[in-house]
């Protein structure tokens, strides 16, 4: 991470400021918070509404399921099930998470015409090592492309030196289980921060939305669903931040089209990836996205910063 206030703890601030708000509610409204470290990052969980003991009990077995999860998709942990599947190139019975996982990876490579993919991870070796060369580059596209990764309940089968990364994406679907595991338990004035965001309905019984802060200085009210930010600064390779984590899979190169990207969904799945995807598209093909899946019954929004700061919605 660079800069002085990484990404998710920024997002963090005002959420803490509510949390602290709320503490001097009445026992049963009192809000309950846990911090610590997961996915590589800062998270958090915020738990309104319920008694203290109560509230416990849901943050633990979320703790349970998080760490269940990043046994599956972390790349920094070697045993993991996604790091055995790069290691190998092949991984038998992969268990449902991970098929599903992958299955919406795909789904979300179609539907952004390949703006997102979960094949990048050779882009992101490259451009760690150093400014790549041209035939570097061209040999490592080789080994990009979702269609080259095969995912059924048996088997997911990796092409040729191909390699994958959720990182796009599994913050997204870690944060929905987490969600969807609190309501299960009827918390229904919840906010998980896996990195991005997911309310499991608004701060308190009066309705007042989770407020979040972005770190180009805007906010976001979310009383349901998710919102995920993008930014290239989030991790660079380079001082100037010419090299970044986020990668075009069609060029091997790092957009610097906008800042920041911000996504509104009804879920942090389809949020992390879209906000990954629009750094990579234009703003028209955005739109186009955004389009098709309004008209599947899916509302979006999504909101970029520019590289002069300018902000709009696309």
């Amino acid at each position: 991470m660079t800069g002085p206030l990484p990404r998710r703890r920024f997002l963090g601030a005002l959420v803490g400021a509510a949390a602290a708000t709320l503490a001097g509610a009445p026992a049963r409204a009192a809000a309950y918070r846990w911090d610590g470290h997961a996915l590589g990052g800062a998270v958090s969980l915020t738990v309104a509404g319920i008694r203290r003991a109560a509230a416990e009990d849901a943050v633990a077995a979320c703790l349970d399921e998080i760490e269940r999860l990043e046994n599956l998709f972390s790349l920094f942990r070697p045993d993991s099930a996604l790091s055995r599947l790069n290691r190998a190139g092949a991984l038998d019975d992969p268990g449902p998470d991970m098929v599903a996982l992958l299955a919406r990876a795909q789904s979300m490579a179609r539907l952004t015409g390949g703006a997102f993919d979960p094949t990048v991870q050779p882009l992101w070796e490259l451009h760690a090592a150093g400014p790549p060369a041209p035939d570097a580059l061209r040999a490592c596209l080789r080994r990009v492309g979702w269609r080259g990764l095969s995912v059924s309940p048996r088997r997911i089968v990796l092409g040729p030196g191909m390699a994958v990364s959720l990182n796009g994406i599994a913050q997204g679907h870690i944060t929905d289980r987490v969600a969807d595991l609190l309501r299960r338990r009827g918390v229904g004035h919840a906010l998980v921060d896996m990195g991005e965001h997911r309310a499991t309905g608004p701060r308190d019984a009066a309705g007042a939305p989770w407020r979040l802060a972005d770190r180009a200085g805007g906010t976001v009210a979310l009383a349901a669903g998710a919102v995920a930010t993008s930014a290239p600064a989030g991790t660079v390779f380079e001082p100037s931040g010419r090299r970044h984590h986020i990668f075009d899979p069609r060029r091997g190169t790092c957009p610097r089209r906008h800042r920041q990207v911000t996504v509104t969904a009804p879920t942090a799945t389809l949020a992390d990836a879209l906000a990954t995807a629009c750094h990579v598209l234009d703003p028209g093909q955005a739109r186009a996205v955004v389009a098709r899946l309004a008209g599947a019954g899916v509302a979006v929004g999504v909101e970029v910063v520019g590289a002069g700061g300018d902000r709009r919605r696309l």
